[in-house]
């Protein structure tokens, strides 16, 4: 991959990571629940759905989930119902104590990375995107596997820097959250989101994009 090409991507790669999405709802949700550190098993899961994302379009499979209304369709609604549930249970949500020893409590490292995974590998709309998107930027002409690979390190990284961002974010929210009604009505915002996101992609439609 010509440098000039990567900085493009680099760039591109940026927008991609900073839109608004359930990535970043997630990231969130998991800084407001478990604090920074733990929450970055959040952010591992979802670099691997994102992973699984770029390597569904390098195997070609994106083409077929790209006409496929069917495979469409139960993504899609599997991605829909994800996100009601975690709606539900951010919703659901006792308040904690805040405390120096909140990082670490509530869900294990497994249990985030797991939910991370599935926010991003359940949304089909995604890999069409990436479908759409990823082959501006690769040389037919050139070996294509150092390409992804030089693609996937570029996204995971910025994709980690951004998550980071918006996971530290609303980890300070939690810092001054400290009353059982204010986590309460944090909470139930956050789950507002999931809600409105799972809304969002129930209308996405085989051949939109992002």
């Amino acid at each position: 991959m010509a440098w000039q090409v990567w900085l493009a991507f680099f760039g591109a790669a940026w927008v991609i990571s900073l839109s608004p999405g359930a990535g970043a709802i997630a990231s969130m949700s998991s800084g407001l629940n478990h604090g920074l550190r733990h929450g970055y098993w959040n952010i591992v899961g979802l670099q691997l759905g994102l992973l699984l994302q770029i390597l569904i379009v390098a195997a070609g499979i994106g083409a077929l989930l790209a006409s496929s209304a069917l495979a469409f369709t139960v993504i899609k609604w599997f991605g829909v119902a994800y996100l009601v549930y975690l709606g539900v249970r951010q919703w659901r949500a006792a308040p904690t104590e805040v405390s120096a020893d909140t990082e670490g409590r509530g869900r294990s490292a497994a249990a985030l990375i797991a939910r991370g995974f599935l926010v991003n590998a359940s949304n089909p709309k995604a890999v069409v995107f990436m479908l759409a998107v990823l082959p501006q930027f690769l040389d037919p002409a050139a070996p294509l596997a150092p390409q992804y690979a030089a693609i996937a390190a570029t996204m995971v990284a910025v994709d980690v820097m951004v998550m980071t961002g918006y996971t530290g974010l609303a980890a300070r929210v939690l810092a001054v959250m400290r009353s059982p009604r204010q986590q309460r009505v944090t909470g139930r915002v956050f789950a507002g989101l999931f809600f409105a996101a799972a809304a969002f992609l129930s209308l996405v439609r085989r051949g939109t994009t992002v």
